[in-house]
């Protein structure tokens, strides 16, 4: 905690201290009321000192997060890349008084035929990925968290919207700050597959997304070179390449038999896979470059999906 210390006032110190080790010990919701009752401060007459520290004192929480990390980087990953994981969640909240609550698809109650909304508060999350020693598993640790509000909180206010793709290259372009010189992978779920916001990572120093694509991804070959003397504008891509799902069901396609450790909730899992080099190509968007892998369960417990980086 005194990596923390700087961050704050000598005056309010003390209570950060106990709200922390309160929050720790809390069962349930990490309120400030629970956090007090746990260290038996219920009846404490500082009991709106606690509240002020979250709605009135002046404190960074970017430069919280960024200890955070420090910290964490120290611990698990001092050298080479990063692997970090990117997901948002909906906080369900309800009251007058809460101005950016939205309406949100539940992903967790939701599945591909049944849709599900919730409402409440949607955060942003960017967690490190690492294998944790005593847990003989990876464990998503969480340091950097915003809110992201809905369009039409935005819109009633006068605000430019930022979408969720916004926020996320925001936040990987300051943790790329933070870090200079460390590779940064991000593995993220299908919302994040966006051809503009993953071009807009490879620009500068590139970003490695890993995230699941559609089986029916426009791919293409790489564009030819230009010979001399051509005209006309330069081709954006080559030739059209067969659909994913194509692949996956062909009889000639060869697939590799790979044994991999740390599944989910298994320790060895056998998996067949396949893999190329693609160009993505949507009229009016930037050519991206990217490779493919095709994951083929010889169980058949799962369906065969892609990934991509």
């Amino acid at each position: 905690m005194d990596e923390f210390a700087p961050l704050f006032s000598t005056r309010i110190w003390p209570q950060v201290q106990l709200l922390v080790i309160g929050a720790v010990l809390s069962p349930g919701k990490r309120t400030v009321t629970s956090a007090l009752r746990v260290l038996g401060l219920a009846d404490d007459p500082r009991f709106g000192t606690f509240h002020r520290l979250l709605n009135r004192a002046r404190w960074s929480s970017l430069q919280a997060s960024r200890v955070l990390l420090g910290l964490l980087l120290a611990a698990f990953v001092p050298s080479g890349p990063l692997i970090l994981g990117l997901d948002d969640t909906i906080e369900r909240r309800t009251g007058k008084k809460i101005s950016a609550r939205g309406i949100y698809r539940d992903p967790v109650r939701s599945s591909q035929g049944h849709f599900v909304k919730a409402g409440g508060l949607r955060w942003l999350s960017l967690m490190l990925l690492t294998p944790i020693p005593w847990a003989n598993r990876i464990w998503a640790l969480p340091f950097l968290t915003a809110l992201v509000p809905s369009q039409r909180y935005h819109e009633e206010r006068g605000h430019r919207h930022k979408t969720l793709t916004d926020w996320a290259r925001q936040m990987l372009r300051v943790v790329q700050r933070w870090c200079p010189g460390r590779q940064l992978i991000v593995v993220a779920d299908s919302a994040y597959a966006v051809i503009r916001w993953l071009a807009d990572l490879q620009q500068g120093r590139p970003i490695t997304v890993i995230t699941r694509l559609r089986l029916d991804t426009a791919l293409y070959e790489p564009a030819p070179e230009r010979q001399a003397g051509q005209k006309g504008r330069p081709k954006m891509k080559g030739q059209r390449l067969p659909a994913l799902a194509a692949v996956a069901n062909a009889a000639d396609t060869c697939w590799q038999r790979v044994r991999l450790t740390r599944w989910s909730g298994e320790t060895l899992r056998e998996v067949d896979l396949v893999s190329q080099t693609a160009i993505w190509y949507h009229p009016g968007k930037p050519p991206l470059p990217l490779r493919w892998v095709l994951i083929r369960d010889p169980q058949g417990q799962f369906s065969t999906h892609t990934d991509s980086d």
